[in-house]
């Protein structure tokens, strides 16, 4: 929509084009992953590399249901009429629907890793700045430098012949006893097979975790019933993940759109909610500035690619809930309520949202909290599906102009930094409290969030030495505007939220020098003070990661043909 609310075409994108780990979560329906680095050695063998493995690559086309009668692959385009085998999609233009793999496998470039692959210095050159530099250089912009030595030594080691160029992530359907399908090692093993093939052209490192593993294994957190297990969209803290990513145009259809698009896109003035613009995430198109960004040349290297910083951050859940146990036994003597109701309490106010992911502002209190799960088991129970349909869209559709003071959901936890929503709008309607034009800066600063969790906890184990934690693959057009600002700015700063220099809860840095603490506002009406966790430990700790270009499949068919013209 324009200011005025005026509809605005829906933009129509060439799905074929697109990776499909940009437009997709994977994690549903593909519970189990394992990503792989690589290092090209010999520019020539690199190029055969990537061309033997485009063909194989997972894009944005639609899927369709094996269980129904349906041709492998259809097109809009009228003038082909043969039906097409799978590994042929990526090279054919126009909105393709196919069987949905059993892995999925996308690929992206380091800066170094396009050099290395032979790209030339005039498309290389206009690749933004902090690409270029790459994550290990913007250590102290983000917060990383207190970290660098714990890293992985993939990228402690990350220089000359072992410097990480390519990144290939790998998502697969899981088994019901919880492994995953047999094709993820088969996938393993031919990329292994490529590798030995290149005659050290291209090689996999090691050095991945602890035990200098091969691979990073991904897999979400599985709950069993009956011998049978399910993926949750839980991490290792416990907490519900994966609300609220956003929504821009052209990634989902008509009706997708609509229901998806309340709390994931943009606030208008009459404050419906529109899609953001597709240019915020894909490469050669309008952004929320109306403006499409200069690229690398020529326009199709750089457009429907977008880019990524990956980031293997490290959780330590021990702490987590030791500090969770003490807070609750001081905020239970404060506001005298049941240690139970006092954990998930504090909880809730530094992430933003109840344990299973209900947001603050819908539920604001335990006691409502209670009330909204029984209505949603009612609804289950009763399989009352415009009822399920209604709650679920209270897990994103929500704002935050009735709490300007924090009382409700806190203005630093982390939902709240992560996606102020209409928070930090210039100019608000005094009587209601709503913002009268959305958020500019906000819409501007949205990213697609990507990945899994990886390793277990066992809670039994003496100390907190294990490995295990969320990689977090941030996708955005821009990895200054969009996700460092945020990193930056939202995460490991509290002025935009007027609180100083108190950082994220949970995933900001805590240096015990600093008095690092998390203030839990109170309703004036209490009449009592704030409730303040002071000596906040270090809960996350970034184990490594870089930024990473996501080419479109048409950018992939030129390097690894070696054909880019950038005149």
């Amino acid at each position: 929509m324009t200011a005025s609310g005026t509809a605005l075409p829906p933009t129509l994108l060439d799905l074929a084009d697109i990776q499909g780990g940009i437009l997709r979560t994977y994690g549903g329906g593909f519970p189990k992953g394992r990503n792989f680095f690589l290092t090209i050695r010999d520019e020539r063998k690199g190029r055969a590399f990537v061309e033997a493995l485009r063909p194989r690559i997972t894009t944005a086309a639609r899927w369709k249901d094996p269980e129904r009668e349906e041709p492998l692959v259809r097109t809009r385009n009228p003038r082909v009429k043969d039906i097409v085998r799978a590994e042929g999609v990526p090279d054919y233009p126009g909105r393709v629907q196919l069987y949905k793999p059993k892995v999925t496998i996308n690929i992206g470039f380091t800066f170094y890793g396009l050099i290395a692959l032979g790209v030339p210095n005039r498309t290389l050159r206009g690749m933004p700045d902090e690409f270029i530099d790459g994550m290990e250089m913007r250590a102290a912009l983000l917060g990383d430098d207190p970290f660098l030595d714990r890293r992985d030594a993939v990228w402690r080691d990350s220089r000359g012949d072992r410097r990480v160029h390519v990144l290939l992530t790998l998502y697969a359907q899981m088994n019901p006893d919880g492994t995953a399908c047999p094709e993820l090692d088969q996938v393993t093993a031919e990329i292994e097979r490529l590798c030995e093939q290149s005659g050290g052209g291209v090689v996999l490192l090691d050095g991945v975790g602890p035990d200098k593993a091969r691979w990073q294994d991904l897999s979400a957190v599985l709950r069993e019933d009956n011998g049978r297990y399910w993926p949750t969209n839980k991490e290792h803290f416990a907490l519900s993940d994966g609300f609220g990513d956003p929504v821009f145009s052209g990634q989902f259809s008509g009706e997708a759109e609509r229901l998806r698009v309340a709390g994931g896109g943009k606030i208008m003035p009459d404050q419906s909610w529109a899609p953001l613009a597709t240019g915020e995430f894909l490469l050669g198109y309008p952004d929320e500035a109306q403006e499409v960004p200069g690229a690398a040349m020529p326009i199709a290297f750089s457009r429907n690619g977008t880019f990524m910083a990956y980031r293997k951050l490290h959780e330590d859940v021990r702490v987590f809930h030791d500090y969770i146990d003490d807070q609750a036994k001081r905020y239970s003597r404060m506001f005298q309520v049941p240690h139970e109701e006092a954990v998930d309490t504090v909880k809730a106010k530094i992430v933003g949202r109840w344990e299973d992911g209900v947001p603050l502002m819908v539920a604001p209190t335990y006691a409502e909290w209670q009330r909204f799960r029984e209505e949603l088991a009612q609804a289950r129970a009763a399989k009352d599906k415009p009822k399920l349909a209604q709650i679920a869209l209270k897990f994103t559709n929500f704002v935050y102009a009735s709490d300007p003071s924090g009382s409700v959901c806190p203005m630093t936890s982390h939902l709240r930094r992560a996606n102020p929503r209409d928070a930090l709008g210039p100019t608000f309607d005094k009587e209601t409290g709503r913002s009268l034009d959305g958020s500019a800066i906000v819409n501007r600063r949205r990213i697609l969030r990507r990945g899994l969790p990886y390793g277990q906890f066992d809670r039994t184990a003496p100390r907190e030495e294990g490995e295990h934690g969320i990689i977090f693959m941030a996708v955005c057009s821009s990895l200054f505007r969009q996700f460092e600002f945020v990193q930056q700015q939202w995460m490991q700063y509290g002025l935009d939220f007027n609180t100083g220099s108190d950082t994220c809860p949970v995933i900001g840095n805590h240096p015990e020098r600093d008095d690092p603490k998390f203030v839990i506002p109170v309703d004036p009406e209490l009449g009592k003070a704030p409730f303040i966790c002071d000596r906040m430990p270090q809960l996350v700790e970034p184990r490594g990661g870089d930024y990473f270009f996501i080419p479109s499949m048409t950018a992939l068919r030129m390097i690894g043909t070696g054909i880019i013209d950038p005149t």
